[in-house]
């Protein structure tokens, strides 16, 4: 017969063990199932989470980035089992974002890739951001643009610069992810920036980068690119 988890030892119970321990001395899977709240009818609560990390490899990260119908397609996990997981990592996205963000100052662009890839990497759609910088090169605050395909059509510069001129910032960096994981700029992307560019120098506004986020792919260590270090548009 299963033992349920009222039957394990008191610091094999995730709740108790947090509570004489801390959340540090907890596995994952006892973390998870703290979450998650119950298991079912044939597995403890814990037995659920290691089925659920085992179902993405053990990986959190490819965890963290599931769709709540991928979760409910796992035996035992049902749409509120899901929402809870979704809801944590989504709060977990948000932390790092805000700790990544706050009082940094960007002494090159690229020093803004951290966040970025905090923001950004594993999406699953292509989601345009921009950067707003104060006079001391601090950034003030980070944008949502557009999501989908990253194209004259989708990232206006009306909607672009609207931010910078109500916040009045005279420097922006541009970024967005390519979900395929391979952060090499395509001719749209090129196209796009040069014409943001262009439209910044009217408002007079300063577009000083545009960093691409992909996550590692086997073979290749690179995460993001800075268009500005690659050469391909003059900025």
């Amino acid at each position: 017969m299963q033992q349920t988890i009222k039957e394990l030892p008191d610091l094999d119970r995730p709740r108790e063990k947090l509570m004489a321990m801390g959340p540090e001395a907890l596995s994952e899977s006892e973390l998870m199932a703290l979450i998650l709240g119950s298991g079912t009818q044939e597995m403890t609560a814990i037995d659920l989470a290691r089925n659920i990390l085992e179902h993405f490899r053990n990986s959190l990260f490819q965890l963290s980035r599931a769709s709540l119908e991928d979760l409910c397609n796992i035996h035992g996990v049902g749409p509120a089992k899901a929402s809870g997981l979704l809801a944590v990592f989504s709060l977990a996205r948000r932390l790092a974002s805000e700790e990544a963000m706050e009082q940094f100052t960007i002494h090159r662009p690229e020093s803004a890739a951290p966040y970025l890839i905090q923001l950004l990497a594993g999406k699953s759609q292509e989601e345009f951001h921009i950067l707003l910088l104060d006079t001391k090169n601090r950034l003030m605050r980070s944008s949502q643009i557009s999501i989908g395909l990253l194209d004259r059509s989708h990232v206006h510069p009306r909607e672009v610069f609207r931010e910078a001129l109500r916040y009045g910032t005279a420097k922006i960096i541009l970024a967005h992810n390519h979900p395929s994981g391979d952060p090499s700029p395509s001719p749209q992307d090129i196209e796009c920036t040069k014409n943001l560019i262009e439209a910044g120098e009217i408002l007079g506004v300063k577009v000083v980068d545009h960093l691409i986020i992909g996550h590692k792919l086997a073979g290749d260590s690179r995460q993001y690119v800075s268009l500005r270090q690659l050469g391909l548009v003059d900025f």
